[in-house]
């Protein structure tokens, strides 16, 4: 792998996207590390207050890589109508998608080092005819994701300051969580994560908790069998395939400081259960990271945010830790 920019894709262009990426290169351009944006070249003038002179159309990553000190570099793939800031528009859809797909070749073929996604709107795409539930699942068909010790991503992780959790179900109905479970889900989402806590993290010696399911840890069966038949089952899997893994422990009480002392990431079963600890503990600071694949991929752990599009107060804090996070896990696979 080199050691090269990062690709970051614009996202929906209509959301906060282009503003963060261009506070992102003001922040950076200075010390890095530095990134190509693949993306629309207008759609990131009209977000910058110098407008276009600081935005430069760049034929590879290693140009824009040169020019990163001194213009944000631009991969340019155009929209095919104009966008505007605060209103999604299916129309954009094609272009969002192609952003993502370039971005993900340009990694497989070792011309960017990561790829850092700006958010996209899922309901806009859906339109579109995009098919799949969100960034993690279409890097998973596009990059066919590699297999690591008898598991497979990708599965998601959500990072802050002392904070890793990993889900086992990601955009899946909160009423259809507990069906979708099994112990042979539960243990490939621990073995990918105990994996790249090795080798993107450098945990020589992964400690694993694994969330319960229902409330008290379902209390001995009397709310709720999931523990007993599944998630327990589980655990004693990972145990006897090496992995230093403990649990069910109950959700409410797995996220203090105390608790996190004694773990290096929390295995969460749904969504909200993994992303509402991370929110709570640095709003702003959160970092999403795609393990299992074959590339490096970060994103910021929020959304497109159109309410606030356009209106120049959006915050870059977890697109810089997101490009900062890709360039460390880069670094330690390089090595």
């Amino acid at each position: 792998m080199k050691q090269g920019p990062i690709a970051l894709t614009l996202g929906d262009p209509a959301g906060i996207g282009p503003e963060i990426i261009v506070k992102a290169w003001n922040e950076l351009r200075h010390d890095g590390p530095a990134f190509v944006v693949v993306g629309d070249y207008q759609s990131l003038a009209s977000a910058s207050a110098a407008g276009a002179s600081i935005i430069r159309r760049v034929t590879s990553p290693a140009e824009g890589a040169r020019s990163f000190a001194t213009a944000l570099p631009v991969i340019d793939i155009p929209l095919r109508s104009p966008v505007v800031s605060g209103q999604p528009s299916p129309a954009a859809g094609p272009a969002i998608i192609r952003w993502i797909e370039t971005a993900v070749g340009l990694a497989l073929s070792n011309g960017v080092c990561a790829v850092v996604t700006a958010p996209i709107a899922k309901a806009t795409l859906y339109q579109a005819g995009f098919r799949f539930p969100g960034h993690t699942e279409f890097l998973g068909e596009l990059t066919a994701a590699a297999s690591y010790d008898g598991a497979r991503g990708p599965v998601m992780m959500l990072t802050v300051q002392d904070l890793r959790t990993t889900l086992v179900t990601v955009h899946e109905p909160l009423s259809r969580v507990a069906g979708a479970l099994s112990v042979e889900l539960i243990v490939n989402a621990g073995l990918v994560t105990v994996q790249a806590l090795r080798r993107d993290f450098g945990i020589a010696n992964p400690r694993l908790a694994v969330a319960a399911l229902n409330p008290h840890a379902g209390e001995s069966g009397a709310l709720g069998r999931e523990e007993i038949d599944i998630v327990s089952p589980a655990v004693r899997a990972l145990v006897a395939l090496g992995v230093n893994a403990v649990g069910p422990w109950p959700a409410d009480s797995l996220f203090p400081a105390e608790m996190r002392r004694r773990y290096d990431a929390a295995l969460c079963l749904y969504h909200d259960q993994a992303l509402i600890p991370v929110k709570m503990l640095d709003f702003w600071g959160g970092v999403n990271v795609t393990l299992g694949l074959p590339i490096v991929r970060t994103s910021p752990d929020h959304g497109t945010a159109f309410n606030v599009a356009g209106r120049g107060t959006a915050r870059p804090d977890s697109l810089i830790a997101a490009i900062r996070l890709a360039d460390e896990i880069a670094q330690r696979r390089n090595a």
